[in-house]
């Protein structure tokens, strides 16, 4: 049972309530019915290949790397929150940390089991949305430069194509920037 610091229950209130959670594998039909419940518009395209890294799902529809999303999950004070941005950009720890008021280190990379469990879907699946319960998120504004892109779909070789203001409303993201800008040798590249 992991512990949620004050300093999360405060940030996070109802997420930090939760202690304890159970892993369930979700795939890209729970991803479509989802957005079917919800009336979000995009498509998701089952591939011949797996798309687990930005330049395999670029290469497999045929895109510039900068039309993919990635959704990666950090936490905060052992508090998930979700970063979507640009497939290319490397993700700043420190604006994350900005973003919720604690020093970079309480800033972590969540581990494959600990993804699963609180969203159901597996590293290099993961969709922007449709996880087993709400996660604070937030994406970063380059996005939105994009007109179509392609994020997670739910399973290793599917891709969710829509537009890309679609994925900030069906998120309800804070848009925040998180695009590291220099070479700080204490910089995560994620």
């Amino acid at each position: 049972m992991q512990t949620i610091t004050k300093t999360a229950a405060r940030i996070f209130p109802n997420i930090a309530a939760r202690t304890k959670m159970q892993a369930k594998v979700l795939n890209s039909d729970d991803l479509e019915n989802f957005m079917q419940e919800r009336g979000i518009d995009g498509k998701i395209h089952i591939l011949d290949v797996p798309t687990p890294t930005v330049e395999l799902a670029a290469k497999a529809v045929n895109v510039d790397p900068d039309a993919i999303v990635k959704s990666i999950l950090f936490l905060v004070d052992s508090v998930p929150v979700l970063v979507i941005a640009c497939g290319t950009m490397t993700i700043d720890r420190s604006a994350v940390a900005r973003m919720y008021g604690v020093g970079k280190k309480r800033v972590k990379l969540a581990p494959p089991d600990v993804v699963l469990s609180h969203t159901g879907y597996e590293v290099g699946a993961m969709p922007p949305f449709g996880h087993i319960q709400p996660i604070p998120t937030i994406m970063d504004p380059t996005i939105l430069e994009q007109e179509t892109v392609y994020a997670g779909g739910g399973a290793e070789n599917a891709l969710l194509r829509m537009e890309a203001h679609a994925i900030a409303e069906a998120t309800g993201a804070q848009l925040v920037s998180v695009q590291r800008q220099s070479q700080a040798p204490d910089s995560d590249q994620t």
